[in-house]
């Protein structure tokens, strides 16, 4: 089969896919007007694997009553209903929605009809539904057993925190039984691989309601990894010429109005006031803060380009109920980076900041699990961003062009464009087959031009510099989220907080040489601890099995007058007899070499 033939086929199977899951939403729907007449259904769409409907109902689901929802679907799928559609007039849709009780679909023909979009309904079986489609062409073309209803949450109409709280019920749906038990499989594997189980489970970080939801604490092991993380992506990126700098967490409110941040985030700013008649802000981004260091002295063409890097924190003021664990929160540590040049120079600084990205997530073992996305502007809608428009064209050519010649294969995105211009988004799958957006390059025209920013050239003329915006790790939150459910808490050996673990068969005769071992492998530079506690062995060595510590060095009797250590690796039960020296010299060119990304995942 050629390449044209296989990819025609599957998108042919993609779209198949999306029509069974659109379609169960409906059987769900009719389901559920068994069970409870009375139900006023909102909206129900498919989404990625799987579909969910949003109903207000006379009580509160339980889970039970997914099992028994689920019969009922398998029923109407059984009964092999048509999926009959019809385009009706507004008048005609608000009448029989109205005469059916069904307000919330009386109230989205309303904006149908404002849009002035053609009004369909879809009628299978008993069920009659305000949708677009399009369907299978009944429910028996549903595949038996190929989908689960799994859970029960609530949402508000139209996402608006104002409106009455629905119920909204999850499924997914697949092509076939198989697809479905390999995905649940998965959900499980993923739910051993929480990162909020995971990380109290090794003590990585917590929360404290004195403190405050979505402002995480990082425990002196959690601190680790993320320092760990801070000093090897700037080590990479000092290669490419990039210079720390530290910007305060507060500025006027002006220099966000001024950047247009303070208009695209509204009420998601947090404001800070004193008794002193202070009036600041907590910073929501960092680029425009680094535009003040540019902007602080003369700057030559011959300076170009000039890049800054900087971790630190950023503050938004998240809805309270997106919250959830280091996923979404408050207070977000970014590791981000600008890069102030000519335009003559924009092209090989993107493909610097590419091949940053590549090579990170490739030793990462993540990179060949990925798209690109060229995240273009809305081009009904140009009043969402700020800049010139003839810039904006250039630039996304630019975009273009540069993926073509790395070979990235990115997918126009339209509207998800940043603010202030196009960029690359590096899209990966997390250990659930989530799509999550992490590293980015950004190309700004416009927030130099807004802030004056300027650099003298070759002629002695003063024009504004373009200014990049790069995330290799973005948000260290986000960051860390994927790669404790990766590697499900079993972290390469380099970023592990605790290196190698010391276990003396007997504390009160070998605890002396035990603390020795530990003692000349810290002042090595290995993270290292010893198990003095009253426990057995057995309970000690599944005590650091549960740690994920890389390294097991049992000593007793024979290792203490040898003055070796038996060496238990993580993952197995053999043990390797070796010198201390020996056993240092081998973890410390692992750690210098950063060996077991791949191999630990």
């Amino acid at each position: 089969m050629n390449k044209e033939k296989a990819s025609s086929s599957a998108e042919a199977a993609a779209d198949k896919v999306e029509l069974i899951r659109h379609s169960a939403a409906h059987v769900l729907a009719g389901a559920v007007l068994e069970m409870f007449p009375e139900a006023k259904f909102g909206t129900g769409p498919a989404v990625e694997n799987g579909f969910y409907y949003d109903i207000d109902l006379p009580r509160t689901l339980i889970p039970e009553d997914l099992e028994i929802l689920e019969e009922k679907m398998k029923a109407i799928i059984k009964a092999n209903h048509p999926f009959e559609r019809a385009e009706i007039s507004a008048a005609e849709a608000r009448e029989d929605f109205t005469r059916l009780g069904q307000s919330y679909k009386v109230e989205l023909i309303a904006d149908l009809e404002k849009k002035g979009e053609q009004i369909s309904i879809y009628k299978s079986g008993h069920f009659v539904d305000l949708c677009s489609g399009p369907h299978l062409a009944s429910t028996g073309e549903i595949p038996h057993g190929a989908f689960k209803l799994t859970k029960i949450s609530g949402a508000y109409w139209k996402a608006d925190e104002k409106n009455k709280q629905l119920q909204r019920i999850y499924g997914v749906a697949f092509a076939s039984k198989d697809s479905l038990k390999e995905y649940l499989h998965m959900l499980e594997e993923a739910e051993k691989r929480d990162h909020r189980k995971l990380g109290k489970e090794l003590d990585l970080f917590c929360f404290s309601d004195l403190v405050g939801p979505g402002l995480p604490l990082y425990t002196p092991k959690g601190t680790i990894i993320k320092d760990e993380l801070q000093k090897h992506i700037e080590g990479v990126c000092k290669k490419y010429g990039f210079q720390k700098v530290s910007t305060p967490s507060l500025a006027k409110e002006e220099l966000f109005e001024i950047s247009g941040h303070a208009k695209k985030f509204g009420d998601e700013l947090f404001h800070v006031t004193s008794e002193k008649k202070h009036s600041l802000v907590l910073k929501p981004v960092q680029c425009p803060h680094q535009t003040q260091i540019y902007a602080s002295r003369t700057r030559s063409y011959k300076d170009l380009p000039i890049r800054y890097m900087e971790s630190d924190k950023q503050y938004r003021a998240e809805k309270t109920g997106e919250v959830s664990g280091l996923s979404r929160v408050y207070a977000i540590t970014v590791e981000d980076g600008h890069s102030f040049c000519r335009v003559d120079q924009v092209k090989d600084e993107i493909k610097n900041m590419i091949n940053i990205i590549r090579d990170f997530y490739t030793a990462l073992g993540l990179w060949e699990n990925h798209w690109v996305s060229l995240s273009v502007r809305d081009y009904a809608h140009p009043e969402k961003y700020i800049g010139e428009t003839e810039d904006w064209d250039k630039c996304e050519t630019m975009l273009q062009e540069i993926s073509d010649e790395m070979n990235l294969k990115a997918k126009k995105c339209e509207g998800e464009a940043a603010l202030y211009g196009p960029k690359l988004d590096f899209m990966f799958k997390d250990a659930a087959g989530r799509e999550i957006q992490i590293p980015t390059v950004q190309i700004d025209f416009a927030t130099p031009k807004r802030f004056g920013l300027e650099y003298i050239n070759e002629s002695g003329e003063k024009v504004p510099p373009v200014m990049v915006h790069r995330a290799i790790l973005g948000s260290y939150e986000r960051f860390l989220t994927l790669i404790i459910e990766h590697f499900a808490g079993a972290f390469p050996i380099w970023l592990s907080p605790v290196q190698a673990i010391v276990i003396p068969i007997s504390e009160e005769k070998f605890g002396v040489y035990a603390e020795e071992v530990k003692n000349e492998l810290i002042a090595a530079g290995v993270r290292a601890e010893v198990d003095i506690s009253a426990e057995s062995l057995g309970k000690k060595i599944r005590n650091a099995e549960k740690q994920k510590i890389p390294y097991m060095l049992v000593v007793g009797e024979k290792e203490m007058e040898s003055q070796t250590v038996a060496v238990r690796p993580r993952g197995t039960k053999d043990q390797v007899v070796t010198s201390v020296d020996e056993f240092m010299e081998k973890i410390m060119i692992e750690i210098k070499e950063k060996k077991g990304l791949i191999e630990n995942m």
